[in-house]
């Protein structure tokens, strides 16, 4: 695993050191696996360090400069995280869409309603945007240009499309959305995570915001 340490009294920037900790090191306690609200076969755990030592040749990059390896990383986590939220928000769709047309009210398939045939429309619309914002980061990464930016952008309106469009999905079953035999309420579950690691929502805005203000300062 790489950890990172924080060093009392260095600045802010310089105050992270990555490491590599071996799981089987003495001190290291991996703990049960907790039972997440969706995404449930990630096995997520967590892991108590009781006096480890690490050799230093296991420091990732320079003594201090932690925080910049986590951001190197994250620009190329955040748009495999808005491609995961693309799957998610095309599967909503694709289920709402199918759903639509097989239930019927007043004699017509319900994709024949207007109010149903515009949630729809958005949902094609966020999943198509998102799609495009994330193609666009992974794309700068590829071609070896900073794409912090768009990651951030890509990360963002991907998780946004996500929810939405699995809250949209549910909507549209009605009463069968709610139900467990029915696809879309675990999307709803599956897709909250999005929002949250490889940075919240909050903080792609800071980044975002950041970036492109840089732009005229």
């Amino acid at each position: 695993a790489v950890v990172s340490t924080q060093s009392t009294g260095a600045p802010a920037g310089k105050a992270f050191t990555a490491f590599v900790v071996d799981a089987d090191a003495p001190g290291v306690t991996v703990g049960r696996k907790e039972w997440n609200m969706g995404q449930r076969a990630s096995d997520t755990r967590g892991v108590t360090f009781d006096d480890v030592v690490v050799p230093s040749e296991n420091v990732v990059g320079e003594p201090g400069g932690g925080f910049k390896v986590a951001m190197r990383c994250f620009d190329k986590t955040r748009p495999t995280v808005g491609a995961m939220s693309l799957g998610l928000a095309r599967r909503a769709l694709d289920e709402a869409s199918k759903y639509s047309i097989e239930r019927k009210t007043m004699g017509k398939p319900i994709f024949m309603h207007q109010a149903v045939s515009f949630m729809l429309a958005d949902m094609a619309m966020r999943y198509e945007l998102a799609k495009l914002a994330v193609w666009r980061s992974c794309t700068d990464y590829d071609e070896g240009r900073r794409n912090t930016y768009y990651a951030s952008i890509g990360k963002l309106y991907g998780a946004i499309a996500a929810n939405k469009n699995a809250s949209d999905a549910v909507q549209v079953f009605g009463g069968n959305g709610y139900n467990k035999d029915y696809p879309v309420e675990k999307l709803m579950r599956d897709a909250k995570i999005f929002q949250i690691y490889e940075g919240t929502d909050q903080i792609q805005k800071l980044i975002i915001a950041r970036e492109h203000m840089t732009r005229f300062l």
